[in-house]
C-alpha cells in the first residue's frame, strides 16, 4: 500500500510540472503523417525527383505523333502541342444504341471518329478528346426508346451533363482557351447546350464554350448524296434506322463497322437501295462525306467562337 500511495504521488507530481510549463511553440515543417508538399514541377504521373521524365518542362525525348487524339498523345506531346497554339478542344459525343442488322452500335462513335479528326485537321489549331460514348438514349427504367432494345446503354439527363461538366472543367484547368461541343445523335443536343451556355455564363466566356448544333444537320448528307445522283428523293426505304449517309460515314473509319465482307457474300450490301458492295467508290463517297460535314462545322465554329467573344 505504501508502495502504491509514493507511485500515485509521483505521476501526480509529474503531470503537475508537465502543466506549468509554457507552451512550446509548434515545430516547423510537416507533422507526423503529413506528406511533403507537392513539388509544382511534377507531371506526367510521378515525381520530378524520381525521374526528369516526370518534371514538367523537361523536353519531349521523341518526335510529335500525327494525331489529334488526346488518348493517342503521351502528356508531353499534349503539353507541346498547346504550347504550339492548339488551343481549342473538341469534345464529341456519340452513343451506343441499336442501328438496324447492318451497324455496330456504337454508330456514332465510328462517325466522329472520321469526322471529329478532319475537323480539328482543318482548323489547325483543335485536338480531339476521347469521344463521349454514353449519353441519353431513353429511360432506363421503366425502358423507353433506344434501351427496348438489348446491348443499349443510357445515361438520365443530369449524369450526361454531368459528365460534360466536369470533362470541359478538366480542360479548362489545363489551359484550352475555346471548348467545342458536337453531337452525332439527337438527344445529345439539349444536353450539350445547357452545359455550354452555363459555363459561359460561369467562366464569362474564358474559355469559350461552343456548342455547335450545324455539326449534326444530317439534311446536308442526304443533299449531297442526292447532288452526287447516289440517291434520289423518291427513292426506296429500307425503313431501319440506317441509311447511306451514316454508312458511308462509318466506312471510312472502319468497314467492318458496316458488316462490308459479310453482306457482300451474303449479297446484302445495299441500303435504301444504294449498293455499298464497290469498296473504292463506298470509301471514295464517304470522304467526300467527311469533308463537308469537317467543312461545314468548321465555319460554324469560327462563327460561333467570333459571336461569343463578341457577347
Amino acid at each position: 500500500m505504501k508502495h502504491a500511495m509514493i507511485t500515485i504521488g509521483l505521476a501526480l507530481g509529474l503531470i503537475s510540472a508537465l502543466a506549468a510549463q509554457p507552451p512550446q511553440p509548434q515545430a516547423q515543417g510537416r507533422g507526423r503523417g503529413e506528406r511533403p508538399p507537392a513539388d509544382p514541377r511534377n507531371a506526367g504521373g510521378g515525381n520530378c525527383s524520381a525521374n526528369p521524365y516526370n518534371c514538367i518542362d523537361t523536353p519531349n525525348p521523341l518526335p510529335a505523333p500525327d494525331t489529334v487524339w488526346m488518348e493517342e498523345m503521351t502528356w508531353m506531346d499534349v503539353r507541346d502541342a498547346l504550347k504550339a497554339g492548339k488551343r481549342s478542344v473538341i469534345v464529341s459525343t456519340g452513343g451506343i444504341e441499336p442501328n438496324g442488322p447492318w451497324l455496330a452500335l456504337g454508330k456514332h462513335n465510328y462517325v466522329l471518329r472520321a469526322n471529329c479528326d478532319a475537323i480539328a485537321r482543318k482548323l489547325g489549331n483543335a485536338l480531339c478528346a476521347p469521344i463521349v460514348p454514353f449519353v441519353p438514349e431513353g429511360s432506363i427504367e421503366p425502358q423507353s426508346s433506344h434501351m427496348l432494345t438489348v446491348g443499349t446503354i443510357s445515361l438520365n439527363e443530369a449524369t450526361f451533363e454531368a459528365l460534360l461538366t466536369d470533362i470541359a472543367h478538366s480542360y479548362k484547368m489545363h489551359g484550352f482557351e475555346t471548348i467545342i461541343f458536337i453531337g452525332d445523335s439527337g438527344g445529345n443536343q439539349e444536353g450539350m447546350k445547357a452545359v455550354a451556355d452555363t459555363l459561359n455564363a460561369q467562366w464569362n466566356a474564358r474559355p469559350v464554350v461552343a456548342h455547335i448544333p450545324e455539326y449534326y444537320a444530317y439534311n446536308t448528307v442526304a443533299k449531297l448524296l442526292t447532288d452526287l445522283g447516289v440517291t434520289k428523293a423518291d427513292g426506296p426505304r429500307d425503313n431501319l434506322h440506317d441509311d447511306p449517309g451514316i454508312t458511308l460515314n462509318m466506312f471510312v473509319t472502319d468497314p467492318s463497322s458496316v458488316r462490308f465482307d459479310q453482306r457482300v457474300k451474303a449479297n446484302k450490301a445495299t441500303i435504301d437501295g444504294v449498293s455499298i458492295a464497290d469498296r473504292a467508290k463506298s470509301l471514295e463517297l464517304g470522304k467526300k462525306i467527311v469533308d463537308m460535314r469537317a467543312t461545314n462545322t468548321v465555319a460554324a465554329i469560327k462563327k460561333a467562337i467570333a459571336d461569343r467573344r463578341k457577347s
